[in-house]
């Protein structure tokens, strides 16, 4: 059997630096929404894993979507957040209910809330992009989606307010 000799050279294109880069280039920043001192912050990573959001929607139109679903969320909380600010509670995380997963279920439901609507308004976006015929159907698929995530925003939102889901009247 004859000796096998394989020789290696480096390429100036696949040194380490540059094939380093290019993954830190493909992969979602870590960014975080500093939010009000009173609610937790966003993390857009866990966001991104929550809502099973690929790397196909840039950092910069998730964060926006994000900032826009803490602004709507946060105005919504606005009196909760004043009367508990006035029983010297001072986060969202320090009022005292049920425990999930080292989180309370107030902070649990601000999060989802949040992740929701950003998902949403996503949604709403990624339609206006696509007019063709299967733009079409796929909006009518998203737009059952975006009801469902401005509904479970709304639940999350009544939640934290210890509001029922739904108002019923007898007419």
């Amino acid at each position: 059997m004859a000796d096998l000799t394989i020789t290696m050279y480096q390429d100036d294109d696949l040194a380490m630096p540059t094939v380093q880069k290019s993954v830190e280039q493909s992969q979602p920043a870590n960014d975080i929404i500093n939010n009000d001192p009173f609610y937790p912050n966003i993390e857009l990573t866990l966001l991104r894993n929550a809502m099973r959001i690929d790397s196909n929607v840039p950092n910069d139109r998730l964060k926006e979507a994000a900032l826009h679903a803490v602004l709507d969320v946060n105005t919504e909380l606005e009196a909760f957040k004043a009367k508990q600010l006035e029983a010297n509670v001072t986060t969202l995380a320090n009022i005292k209910s049920v425990m999930i997963d080292n989180q309370n279920q107030q902070t649990y439901y601000y999060l989802r809330a949040v992740y929701c609507l950003a998902v949403a308004t996503l949604y709403e976006r990624y339609a206006s992009y696509d007019l063709t015929n299967d733009g079409e159907k796929r909006m009518m698929m998203l737009e059952e989606s975006i009801g469902d995530l401005r509904r479970d925003a709304r639940f999350a939102i009544r939640a934290i307010l210890g509001k029922p889901k739904i108002t019923a009247t007898l007419l």
